[in-house]
């Protein structure tokens, strides 16, 4: 008998139409990969209700980049996934500085609880002012 996995749903932020006139859902690694691209763009006390979720990176975006600073943002996103996406196991969190951008790429490696088969997901962070 095949071992039963679970499946993530979540919905598609895109809000485009799936083909029952309906809004489009994300499936899965997908999913996961929003979910994971949200938390790390959300800043704390952004969300209505829930002034605990989000994450403090873009706070270091206006300081001067140092290897102390990709340090500390490695750590928060590390932290935040780790306490508010209970589907995933972070495996490893890189933060690539690209300076002449002034934009930060931050890789995250996780794999879900019940595969053991890595996923990268990249997002990138830059000053909107």
């Amino acid at each position: 008998m095949p071992r039963k996995t679970r499946t993530y749903t979540d919905l598609d932020f895109n809000f485009s139409l799936a083909a029952n006139n309906d809004v489009a859902v994300k499936n899965d690694e997908n999913a996961v990969k929003q979910s994971i691209r949200n938390l790390v763009l959300t800043a704390n006390y952004e969300r209505p209700f829930h002034p605990e979720l989000g994450c403090q990176v873009h706070n270091l975006l206006f300081e001067n980049f140092t290897p102390m600073t990709e340090v500390i943002v490695r750590q928060t996103v590390y932290d935040v996934l780790v306490k508010f996406e209970p589907r995933i196991f972070v495996i490893n969190v890189d933060v690539n500085a690209q300076d002449d951008l002034n934009t930060l790429g931050v890789t995250v490696t996780f794999r879900f609880t019940n595969d053991p088969r890595p996923v990268t997901v990249t997002t990138f962070l830059s000053r909107v002012r």
